[in-house]
Formats: C-alpha cells, sequence, structure tokens
C-alpha cells in the first residue's frame, strides 16, 4: 500500500471515530462535545476529556464553520482549521488501526 494510501486510510479512520464519539458523547451527556469542559464534576470532566481525544476534530471543524458562517472570519482561517483536524484524525486513525490490525 502506498503512503498517501495508508494517510487517507487512516485520516478516513479518525474522521469516523471522531464523529462516533462525538455524536455518543452528545447522547449520553445530552451537548455536543466541546474544549470547554471545566464547569462540571469530576466525572464529566474525565469524560470531556477522553472523548476530546478522538472527538477533538469533530469539535474543531464544527466550530471553525461556525465561525465562518456566524463570524464572516476569513477562508484561510477554515483552511487551517481543516489541516489540523485532518492531522489530529491521522493520528487517532493510526492509533485505532494500530490496535485492531496488531495483535
Amino acid at each position: 500500500m502506498s503512503e498517501w494510501t495508508t494517510f487517507f486510510f487512516a485520516t478516513a479512520t479518525g474522521f469516523v471515530a471522531a464523529g462516533l464519539v462525538g455524536s455518543f458523547y452528545r447522547l449520553v451527556m445530552k451537548k455536543p462535545p466541546s474544549f470547554q469542559i471545566w464547569d462540571g464534576t469530576l466525572i464529566t470532566q474525565v469524560a470531556g476529556i477522553l472523548a476530546l481525544v478522538f472527538a477533538g476534530p469533530n469539535v474543531i471543524l464544527r466550530n471553525a464553520l461556525r465561525a465562518q458562517v456566524l463570524e464572516n472570519r476569513p477562508p484561510a482561517w477554515l483552511l487551517l482549521s481543516f489541516f489540523i483536524a485532518m492531522m489530529w484524525s491521522c493520528l487517532s486513525g493510526i492509533f485505532l488501526l494500530t490496535l485492531i490490525l496488531v495483535r
């Protein structure tokens, strides 16, 4: 498998994991995942941190799209946010694929 194929497969795996974890967090906690997790109990803070490890790209892209629409940020802001989320997704995808494929 070429390096680019591996990169895109790992990135797609990370994006899917971010979506699944973010949706599960929203289902359980009744609010979307956010980087502002310091206003709850210790259990909700720990759950928020654990969820953000994998749902971070979902949160970054949601915030970037909202800032683009509501605050009319420049397109470079959205592109930079997408690049950060893509790298985060790639790293979490590599971690998940390593856990799944290596026995």
